[in-house]
């Protein structure tokens, strides 16, 4: 299958910061493709220089087959970009945010597209809504409508939930998941490993470098160990203790400890005497398959 992007050996530095390093990615056309990783980790930047925002150091970069920055006027028409910060706006109803949207892209007649595109989102009965009125994750698919009016055969998301509530970021999801059908590449950047699980194929960067470049499912694999997840309290004494084991591997994850190791079978019996001998008591216990944030933290630790 064709490709919509292909990026070879790029670089981009701010001075002294090396803000992406060498990085080789490419990605098929009509899927949902995710950048994963922590703030700073360079997701913005790719983005940006995706969408001919931002110039690079050195390396190649193609979209739709077209080099950029230098092609990018060619397909303007064919990207669609929702930055992190809602960019509409405010004084202006959601109808008239998209009407502006699409006279911006030489579009008459949008109306019934318009249309489609508010019962797509669930946004019909807050057509006459200014903006401003919007909760969080309103805006966002008032911003993805905006996106979609003028049709782009590739858009990029970046952070989109970041800061929306858990029914809203389900919400878009299924919304994303749906627009597949449109024949439409979605690039989408996350800080939240949980909703990575989602993507077709992801490319895990920290402080510029990539880290991993595969489905999650081959990425969960480079963890052929076991992991223990134990629901305890008080829980940071018992990452104390564990942690102090020099055959394990502890993570600490709100009120559970993730515990692996790579030199021998985790033993749960042996776990749990370790903490209940030290007073710690414990809700749950058991084995679980690693998750992409086991592997993530797993795979910073090789690399550092």
């Amino acid at each position: 299958m064709e490709n919509a992007i292909v990026i070879k050996e790029l670089n981009k530095s701010y001075g002294n910061l090396k803000v992406l390093d060498n990085i080789n990615i490419s990605v098929r056309k009509n899927i949902i493709f995710g950048l994963v990783g922590p703030d700073g980790a360079g997701k913005t930047t790719l983005i940006k220089i995706l969408c001919g925002l931002l110039g690079h150091d050195s390396g190649e970069a193609e979209v739709l087959g077209i080099k950029i920055p230098e092609g990018i006027s060619k397909i303007k028409n064919d990207i669609g970009y929702l930055s992190q910060r809602f960019s509409l706006y405010t004084d202006l109803t959601v109808d008239e945010n998209i009407e502006f949207i699409a006279s911006i892209h030489g579009l008459k007649d949008f109306s019934k597209r318009r249309d489609e595109l508010l019962g797509f989102t669930r946004l019909t009965k807050f057509r006459n809504f200014t903006a401003g009125k919007l909760s969080g994750g309103m805006k966002q698919k008032l911003a993805l409508s905006c996106t979609l009016i003028y049709r782009p055969k590739i858009i990029f998301l970046d952070e989109p939930t970041t800061g929306v509530d858990p029914v809203s970021r389900r919400e878009f999801w299924i919304i994303l998941s749906n627009l597949l059908k449109e024949d439409i590449t979605i690039i989408i950047s996350t800080p939240y490993m949980d909703e990575a699980e989602r993507f077709n194929k992801i490319a895990m960067i920290d402080k510029g470098k990539l880290l991993a470049y595969d489905t999650p499912a081959n990425i969960k694999s480079v963890m052929n160990q076991d992991i223990v997840e134990v629901v305890c309290s008080p829980v940071r004494k018992a990452y104390r203790l564990l942690n102090e084991i020099d055959m394990y591997d502890v993570q600490i994850f709100g009120d559970r400890l993730n515990v692996s190791s790579e030199y021998e079978s985790i033993n749960v019996k042996k776990i749990e005497n370790i903490l209940r001998e030290n007073n710690i008591i414990i809700s749950d216990i058991r084995k679980i398959p690693p998750s992409l944030e086991n592997a993530f933290i797993h795979l910073i630790k090789e690399n550092s």
